[in-house]
Formats: structure tokens, C-alpha cells, sequence
């Protein structure tokens, strides 16, 4: 009879410059692209960090790890070049072209340490995967399990990291009704050795904790958000977040709707409607990728209003023209004093990966500190990064972030 949960794996030993290790899940997509010649930038001094919280008060009062110490890897399961998906950001205008002539050694080795990932069930069928990640995605779950952490554990050894943080950033996963198997450590095992666990992102989350990191979820996909990996989490005493990373529409939507509850004004409806392109866009124009990432937009609106009652609606449509580009629109219709009926309209245009990429850089900085000051389980601090915090709560953004500055104070109290 196997035990309840397989055994910790031994401490890294820290090296002399406290190299830390960022494995991206998703590794040659917009958001890691734009993450790797970025980070390239902020290395050399030649990009300011606009855009990442840690930058300023008080976070970069912590000693958080430096923009050197940092090394990546990652998994994909396409056969695209790092050099192309940036080749396409920077003729759509996101990425500068002297960032990315000036980075191409870094970026050369970064992907010298990728490694091919395994796919989602449904996602098989698109054009440019990797036929490594088909032969992965061919095994057993638990060998695929195996094979992921081993290349995580590989990662840690072969570049002296003290630490690693994997941060999941690939496309998102067809919506899957909540498994029995998924509610037990117990269960997980066993559906595992049966050849019954799915999706991939489960499957991540697992091989991170088995090989003994960190884990970031910036997608709607389950990733470690199941109580039996929260439970391996625990006993394993692995910090990780997630859900959804808080980037553009969203974002908005959680500072305004609770100056409406505030005022005591009535919403009638919220309607959106976003247009996008770039592989996440292509991902999202299938019905059950797409209801993942409605779900998460609808339920933390709902929330805020305190009413279940009130119409919401999320339009997603892929429009390839637009790239790595994405414009919502946003029409609120509420009820005032007398019985008034009137309208608030905005529009977001924005890239995603630029907003995304700092922060992710923001999460890994603080997830590791966080992990080096002994904190593990959901960390509920990170909830403003998040359109589906782990660990609940409220989804206004003022009291997220609110929270968050009173745990940063805390770590920089004087120890007693």
C-alpha cells in the first residue's frame, strides 16, 4: 500500500549568488517572450521597469532577488522558435527590435534549456506541435509526471539554483467538470496509476511539487488550485498561487464595480465584449476553451455587486489581424436616484503579454521570498494578481492590494 503522500525531496543546497530559477510553462509564447528579452533589458539596464510593483515602495525595500540572479527554462509543446514569436512582437510593435538584436545570446540560451511539455487532451490537433511532446503525451500520466519534474530537477541541478519558482503561462485549457478524483490526495494517486488524470495543468502542478518548487498559476486552467494538490502542497510545504492573472479588462472591472456598491448604485447590466488575436485568441474562439475564461471574469463581477442576479455577459472573438493585441469594450447600464437610467462605456486597448510579463516577474520575486521566509499553502496575499484568487476572498482591488502592502510590512518589521 502506497502512502499518502511520496516523500520531500532534500533542500537545495544554496549556491554563492542565490541563483534563482524560473521554469515557464508556455515557454515560447507571447507572455514568455516578451518575460525573457524584458528580463534581458532589466539586466542590462537598458529597459526601465515600468510595470512591475516590485520596482517601487515598499516592495523594493525587501531585498528581493536581483534581475541577475535570475535564470530561465521552461517547457513548450510547439516547434516554434523563440526568434519567431519574437520576431512577431516586435513587428505588431510590442517588443523593440534593438531589445532583441542586443538579447539574442540570452535568448539563444534560454532556449537551449527548453524542454518539450506535454499537451492537454483536446489541444493534439493544432499545427505546429512538437511530435516530442506528442510521443510525452503518449505515456502514462505518471510518466509524464515523472519526465517533467525530472526536467525541473535537472534545471536546479545543472545551473546551481537555490530555488525554483515554475510559473504556468500556456494556452488555456478546455472547461472540465470537477472529477471526484481531484478531491483527495488518496484518489489523485490512484486515478494517476489508473491512467485517469487530466488535464495537463494538473499534471504541471504535480511535477512542480515533486520536484520541490514553487508554482504560479497565471491561467484559468485548474493548475494546483484542486484540494489534492493543495493538500501535496502543504505537506510538501510548497508555497503556490494563482488563479488567472488580473492583466486588462478585468482589472478595471474590479476597481469599478465597487464604487457602484459603494454608492449604493443599482447595475442592471454589464456587458463586454473583447476581440483579440495571437494564439491565446485562436485558443479562446473554441466554446470550451473559452467558458474556462468566462467564468472567471463573470464570478468575480457577480461577487462585487453582491448581486447574482444581475446581467453579465462576456463576448471573446478572434480577429488574427490584431496579433498580440487586445481591444474589450465595456458597457454598464445602472439605475439612480428617481429611478434614472444611465450608462458608463470605456474602452481597453492593450497587449497582454506586455502587461503580463511584469507581473510574472513580480509574483516569482515575491513568491520566493515568501518561500525563503518559510511560507507554504496558498499564498492569499497575492490575490490582486489574480481574476481567481486561490485563496478567495474579496475581488476588490483596493482591499487586494490593500492586503498585500500589510503583509510586505510585515516582512519588513524588525524580527523580535
Amino acid at each position: 500500500m502506497k502512502p499518502a503522500h511520496p516523500s520531500a525531496p532534500a533542500p537545495a543546497t544554496p549556491s554563492a549568488d542565490r541563483r534563482l530559477g524560473l521554469w515557464l510553462v508556455g515557454a515560447r509564447g507571447s507572455i514568455s517572450t516578451c518575460l525573457v528579452y524584458g528580463l534581458h533589458g532589466l539586466r542590462e539596464g537598458s529597459l526601465a521597469p515600468t510595470g512591475l510593483c516590485t520596482a517601487r515602495g515598499p516592495f523594493a525595500d525587501l531585498g528581493l532577488r536581483e534581475f541577475s540572479q535570475i535564470v530561465l527554462g521552461g517547457h513548450d509543446v510547439c516547434t516554434r522558435s523563440l526568434s519567431e514569436s519574437a520576431r512577431e512582437l516586435v513587428e505588431n510593435g510590442i517588443l523593440p527590435a534593438d531589445l532583441v538584436e542586443s538579447g539574442s545570446h540570452w535568448a539563444a540560451a534560454y532556449e537551449a534549456r527548453l524542454r518539450p511539455g506535454t499537451l492537454d487532451g483536446p489541444d493534439v490537433g493544432f499545427a505546429d506541435l512538437d511530435p516530442r511532446s506528442a510521443q510525452l503525451s503518449a505515456r502514462s500520466p505518471r510518466e509524464q509526471v515523472q519526465q517533467l519534474a525530472l526536467d525541473i530537477e535537472e534545471f536546479r541541478q545543472r545551473e546551481r539554483l537555490e530555488r525554483v519558482v515554475v510559473v504556468y503561462a500556456a494556452s488555456t485549457e478546455a472547461w472540465r467538470a470537477p472529477d471526484p478524483a481531484w478531491e483527495e490526495w488518496n484518489r489523485f494517486e490512484t486515478a494517476l496509476d489508473k491512467g485517469a488524470v487530466q488535464p495537463a495543468s494538473l499534471l504541471y502542478a504535480y511535477a512542480a511539487f515533486q520536484a520541490g518548487a514553487a508554482f504560479v498559476n497565471f491561467t484559468p486552467n485548474l493548475g494546483s488550485s484542486v484540494p489534492a494538490l493543495r493538500e501535496l502542497a502543504r505537506h510538501k510545504r510548497l508555497a503556490h498561487c494563482g488563479n488567472d492573472g488580473k492583466t486588462g479588462e478585468t482589472l478595471i472591472k474590479t476597481v469599478l464595480a465597487p464604487m457602484f456598491a459603494a454608492r449604493n448604485l443599482k447595475v442592471l447590466a454589464w456587458q463586454g465584449y473583447n476581440i483579440l488575436g495571437n494564439r491565446d485568441g485562436q485558443v479562446l474562439s473554441e466554446s470550451t476553451h473559452r467558458a474556462s475564461k468566462v467564468r472567471n471574469k463573470n464570478e468575480a463581477l457577480r461577487s462585487l455587486l453582491g448581486d447574482e442576479q444581475v446581467h453579465t455577459h462576456v463576448g471573446i472573438d478572434y480577429v488574427p489581424s490584431l496579433q498580440d493585441w487586445k481591444t474589450a469594450w465595456d458597457y454598464i447600464h445602472f439605475e439612480g436616484f428617481l429611478g434614472a437610467k444611465m450608462s458608463l462605456q470605456f474602452t481597453w486597448t492593450g497587449s497582454d503579454s506586455a502587461l503580463a510579463a511584469p507581473l510574472v516577474l513580480d509574483l516569482v520575486r515575491l513568491v520566493d521570498h515568501a518561500a525563503g521566509k518559510g511560507e507554504f499553502g496558498e499564498l492569499n496575499w497575492t490575490a490582486p494578481f489574480f481574476k481567481a484568487p486561490l485563496a478567495g476572498g474579496s475581488h476588490d482591488f483596493h482591499l487586494q492590494f490593500q492586503g498585500l502592502l500589510e503583509h510586505v510590512q510585515g516582512w519588513l518589521k524588525p524580527q523580535v
